[in-house]
């Protein structure tokens, strides 16, 4: 009696232990998962954010110093050139057409293009304040978009407008991904924004986030 009941015990000791290894190790895996998802997730966020930066910091370089891609050499901002008068000048389609023309080449515009692209950049790079980027780059999109005008098919002049769509171009699909990047913080990762959220005047001020 006194053997078989130590063999009874010995047999029921190791089953529960075994399933109680099995049931804390599958949460560990799920939590596992769930952290290495978020953190490729912020990565790829991340990696956005910083090619949206290079977009508006090289449109402001080449169009400040002429580098010869958009804006030809020579013909840079700081040579007297006009970052504005190009492209505002030649608006031929939409509601805002006269206005455009307008503004082209106006002191006041150039100045308000090249911070702007000078800034929002700056700020995609660094991983801060983009929420202010956010605002100001949907703004400037909006302008673009309303200067290409996508709904028309034909120019004032009666020309073809050889647009491809009627509503979604690449000013749109921008003006979204910096809205995407200011909702999912990605400043945080591969960026300085963690440590910009924990300066006192930003804490405050909520927008400056």
């Amino acid at each position: 009696m006194a053997v078989h009941d130590h063999s009874h015990r010995s047999a029921g000791l190791h089953l529960p232990s075994f399933r109680r290894n099995r049931t804390s190790t599958a949460p560990e895996s799920a939590v596992s998962a769930r952290d290495d998802t978020h953190t490729a997730r912020a990565y790829v966020f991340g990696s956005v954010r910083l090619l949206m930066g290079f977009v508006f910091l090289w449109a402001f370089l080449d169009k400040t110093f002429g580098f010869g891609y958009a804006t030809p050499s020579g013909k840079g901002w700081i040579d007297g050139g006009s970052p504005t008068k190009g492209f505002l000048g030649s608006v031929s389609v939409g509601p805002m057409e006269s206005t455009f023309h307008a503004w082209a080449g106006a002191a006041w515009a150039d100045w308000l293009f090249m911070l702007g692209l000078l800034g929002i950049g700056l700020a995609l790079v660094a991983g801060i304040g983009l929420r202010l980027a956010a605002v100001a780059g949907t703004v400037m999109m909006a302008l673009m978009w309303v200067a290409e005008w996508p709904p028309a098919r034909h120019l004032s002049d009666g020309s073809p407008s050889m647009s491809t769509n009627p509503f979604a171009d690449y000013h749109l699909v921008y003006a979204a991904v910096l809205i995407a990047l200011a909702a999912v913080s990605a400043g945080d990762t591969l960026g300085a924004g963690r440590l910009w959220a924990r300066l006192r005047f930003v804490r405050d001020n909520g927008w400056l986030r």
